[in-house]
């Protein structure tokens, strides 16, 4: 454990975090998700939502303030599911602010995943639970 750093970030999550650049995405993917054969980088999180490694994330992560949309969701036909609200709630209170979130249909979100810096699978039993995160730069 380390002062000041949230309890879920394993040192993968950190090694990953801190070695990403402005522009980044990182995926946070479901456990139905085929996260094996879509990551350069894998980093497990079986036990944990979806939704708590978003929250634990963004406590470091800073979201790219020079794009429309720093996240992107998987989204089926039929609209956002209810954990897409979870977390758009999230991101607005990492970041103070209303952060606009892509609706990104499934194969293109594979695509998406499969050029992400790293991909952490968490342990989510909700379908649909993927977010990318794009990273920003950090303003001293």
């Amino acid at each position: 454990m380390l002062k000041g750093i949230h309890p879920l970030l394993s040192p993968p999550m950190l090694n990953a975090l801190s070695e990403m650049g402005h522009g980044d995405e990182i995926a946070i993917v479901d456990g139905n998700f085929p996260a094996t054969a879509n990551a350069r980088r894998l980093i497990h999180a079986a036990g944990h939502p979806s939704p708590a490694i978003v929250q634990a994330v963004l406590t470091l992560l800073p979201l790219d303030t020079f794009v429309a949309c720093p996240a992107a969701v998987m989204t089926p036909h039929e609209g956002r599911p209810p954990i897409i609200s979870e977390f758009q709630a999230l991101l607005n209170t990492a970041e103070g602010r209303t952060i606009e979130i892509e609706d990104v249909e499934r194969f293109h979100f594979y695509h998406r995943t499969a050029q992400a810096f790293a991909v952490i699978a968490t342990g989510e039993p909700r379908w649909w639970g993927n977010i990318l995160l794009r990273k920003g730069a950090f303003q001293p």
